[in-house]
Order: structure tokens, then C-alpha cells, then sequence
């Protein structure tokens, strides 16, 4: 297993990525509806949280220090929030393909598409109140 390595041009700032959300059920619905991917629940008794958990290969984790996944979290100590931290979910092959899910699955477009150097990007609420990136190379 490769252990993380200090943070240079060539390893991710990001390892980790906690979604704040106030409904477990309706977050889910929203993300797997707008990204078409199957999510997973846990519900930790000992501290009362719920994660539910973006797709991920434990084995390419432990194998690299690349690969950066999170959750949705629901938690006493978390609340969903329009003027946080914004992260910037993968939204590829096509950003369109992902916005034109986000009405209909209860978000909303604060930013629509739009260019960048790094290729596009839209600013979308979910059905949480938390405002999230998306991001496609094209």
C-alpha cells in the first residue's frame, strides 16, 4: 500500500470530502438521480451519524494516494450551507447530461455551464440548501 505523500504538483490536496445533508434519504435520491451512480448507507449508533457513501474501490485507496472519494453526512455537528466550502463534484463525460438532472431531481442552477481553462463547470444547490461544483474536462 502506498502511503500518502506530501502535497506537490503531482498528489491531490483533497483525500476526503464530507456532504453535510439534513435528509439521508432525499440527498441520496438527489446524487444517485443527477451523477446515475448507486450509493451506499451506514449508520454509525455510537456516534449517530449516517454516511452514505459516493462509489469507490477500497483496493485502488489503499493501492494509491490518487483517488479521492467522500459522503453525505448526517450529523449533529453538520448543517448543509449556501456559503461554505465549495467542492467540485465529477460531473464527466458531460456536465449538460448532469444539469439537465439537477431541476428535476429537486436542485437548482445557481451557475450555469460555463468555460474555463480547466474545462467546464456549473454551481448547482442540491436538495440539501449546500451549494456544490460540478466539474467535466469537456
Amino acid at each position: 500500500m502506498q502511503q500518502l505523500k506530501k502535497i506537490d504538483e503531482q498528489t491531490n490536496v483533497i483525500t476526503w470530502f464530507e456532504i453535510p445533508v439534513l435528509d439521508t434519504a432525499r440527498a441520496k435520491k438527489f446524487y444517485e438521480t443527477i451523477l446515475a451512480v448507486t450509493m451506499s448507507t451506514r449508520v454509525f449508533p455510537e456516534t449517530d451519524e449516517e454516511l452514505t457513501f459516493f462509489p469507490y474501490d477500497p483496493k485502488i485507496i489503499q493501492a494509491t494516494s490518487g483517488r479521492v472519494t467522500g459522503a453525505l453526512v448526517k450529523s449533529a455537528t453538520s448543517q448543509p450551507s449556501a456559503t461554505g466550502s465549495l467542492i467540485y463534484i465529477n460531473a464527466s463525460p458531460s456536465i449538460q447530461v448532469v444539469l439537465d438532472k439537477v431541476e428535476q431531481a429537486g436542485g437548482q442552477i445557481i451557475i450555469p455551464k460555463t468555460a474555463m481553462n480547466a474545462g467546464l463547470i456549473a454551481i448547482i444547490t442540491d436538495t440539501e440548501g449546500n451549494r456544490i461544483g460540478l466539474h467535466a474536462e469537456r
